[in-house]
């Protein structure tokens, strides 16, 4: 069980296998968006030319290029919960573990997240645990626990149309 593994080994588990998305974002204040993104990186030891071109490839696919050399008190929120998605993802994660990933956002923001995530889902095969007070977004799953004093009160298969 994971709970019994040496913090070394548990700190290892994460930075492989595991992105965090955070309703709070917790970007890098002076940090710009390109640095926040390739800190995770740094970590892992990813070498510069593999850094870079993933770093490409997520502004890309995020549609943040334009915001590459900004700072996150100079992105909206929508923007800098997609800085956050991405720096999730940069490392290709095999599970995120989203904790209301939408909760700071408007409807249209909220919606590109949710579309992101089940594209990820969906294409990429990344598993994603997500906690939500939002009915709509979890119908973006394909299965919703509901919770109630942390216990399991049932289990609901979501059909896709």
């Amino acid at each position: 069980a994971v709970h019994k593994f040496k913090e070394r080994r548990r700190t290892e588990l994460y930075q492989q296998y595991i992105g965090f998305v955070f309703q709070a974002y917790h970007l890098i204040d002076d940090l710009t968006v390109y640095e926040n993104l390739e800190t995770p990186l740094l970590y892992k030891k990813v070498p510069s030319a593999e850094r870079k071109s993933r770093i490409a490839d997520v502004l890309d696919r995020f549609n943040i290029v334009a915001k590459k050399d900004l700072f996150p008190s100079q992105l909206s929120g929508g923007q800098q919960q997609l800085v956050g998605v991405a720096r999730a993802l940069i490392g290709r994660p095999k599970l995120i573990l989203a904790d209301e990933p939408t909760g700071n956002l408007q409807s249209p923001q909220a919606k590109e997240i949710m579309e992101i995530f089940q594209k990820l889902n969906e294409e990429d095969g990344v598993t994603i645990i997500q906690v939500t007070h939002s009915e709509a977004n979890a119908r973006y799953g394909q299965r919703i626990l509901h919770l109630s004093d942390g216990r399991v009160e049932r289990e609901e298969l979501v059909k896709k149309q």
